[in-house]
């Protein structure tokens, strides 16, 4: 009888113990499951962003295409340009 409590108690040890390893993996596969949904949001944050951002580029492009106004007015305010019969003030500024 001796030896039928021993290995009951070794299938105990051996089942407690397999138990115990398979909560430490569930529980670090958890915790990065965790951390890759926290990336995964960030990035499709930024994602959006990003395509906001695509999105106002290209209409500025286009209309540097197909709007000469536009290219006009972008060339005298970025590059201060003026027309020969136009004079342009510059004023320091003082912070």
């Amino acid at each position: 009888m001796n030896v039928r409590k021993f290995i009951i108690a070794l299938y105990f040890m051996l089942f407690v113990g397999i138990g115990v390893t398979s909560a430490g993996f569930f529980w670090q596969t958890r915790r990065e499951f965790e951390q890759l949904k926290l990336q995964e949001a960030q990035t499709r944050a930024r994602l959006a962003e990003l395509q906001t951002r695509l999105a106002e580029q290209e209409t500025t492009l286009k209309r540097l295409r197909e709007d000469p106004g536009y290219v006009e007015r972008v060339i005298r305010r970025r590059l201060l340009y003026a027309k020969p019969e136009e004079f342009v003030f510059r004023f320091p500024f003082e912070d």
